[in-house]
């Protein structure tokens, strides 16, 4: 089976080279992108969709759509390595783990011409458990919460500022496996499991397509952020960035869940016992 993934690859890389000949030449300033597209998103950006940041009106206005698909491709592709990494009950062992404590010095009292030894103790520890470190729980308890109000900055301002839902996302997600990472997995299972992480991710998808699907009901088209003013006390073009806007939450809902699902995966084995 490797040799058939090994030549599928192989085959399937050899294409992709193969046509990136008909490719326009980097940075060819007579490419169809440049002559017709990237004038048009410079020129009438603002005015057509009223997000001062044109990366952000070209990602969820002018190809909301093609935004949309890569949000359920992470969708997709987050339930699927959730499917394959998460080991069942009934395929999960019962392990009993140990560590070893010294004990105080003792002396062999029948013969005192020997030297005393150390002995050691056995304490039963959980699967959940780590070493305590006070120094470096601490400085993480005072950083995670900064950590997470900028992820939530980086996503409010994505419209009008560089940011968006995938980097503020990415940025919450990392604050959640930092807690883990410090602390251990117990501390980030008492309020967060795959049952609300799966909720939240698609909850990401349902308020994208539901920001899509309501400017339709309004008489627009699918996204058309504008019609959102009918409904909004404000104009057509704060009604576009507010819908951006809504766009961006959606997106960091889906990548900080996905993140994080992957992630206690695959620092427990799919067992959610251990983290690393």
């Amino acid at each position: 089976m490797k040799w058939v993934g090994l030549v599928t690859v192989l085959i399937c890389g050899c294409l992709l080279l193969f046509v990136t000949k008909d490719f326009p030449a980097w940075g060819d300033p007579s490419s169809p992108a440049s002559t017709h597209l990237s004038p048009h998103f410079i020129e009438k950006g603002l005015q057509e969709t009223g997000a001062p940041n044109l990366v952000t009106a070209v990602l969820a206005d002018y190809r909301g759509y093609d935004t949309l698909f890569e949000a359920v491709v992470v969708f997709c592709a987050g339930m699927a390595l959730l499917l394959l990494l998460r080991e069942s009950q009934r395929k999960r062992q019962q392990s009993i783990y140990y560590r070893h404590i010294p004990t105080e010095v003792t002396l062999h009292i029948k013969d005192p011409s020997r030297a005393p030894r150390e002995t050691e103790d056995l304490e039963r520890i959980d699967t959940l458990w780590v070493p305590f470190d006070i120094i470096l729980k601490t400085v993480c308890r005072i950083l995670i919460p900064f950590i997470q109000i900028f992820a939530l900055y980086v996503i409010a301002h994505g419209e009008a500022s560089p940011g968006g839902g995938f980097q503020g996302g990415v940025i919450f997600g990392a604050s959640l496996i930092l807690l883990s990472l410090s602390f251990d997995l117990r501390s980030v299972l008492k309020n967060i499991n795959e049952v609300w992480l799966g909720f939240v991710c698609a909850l990401g998808i349902l308020i994208y397509a539901g920001i899509g699907v309501l400017c339709m009901f309004l008489g627009g088209n699918f996204l058309d952020y504008s019609k959102l003013s009918l409904v909004l006390p404000v104009d057509a073009t704060h009604a576009r960035a507010l819908g951006m806007m809504g766009v961006e939450i959606g997106v960091g809902f889906i990548v900080m869940a996905v993140m994080v699902m992957i992630y206690l995966n695959l620092s427990s084995d799919g067992r959610l016992d251990e983290g690393l």
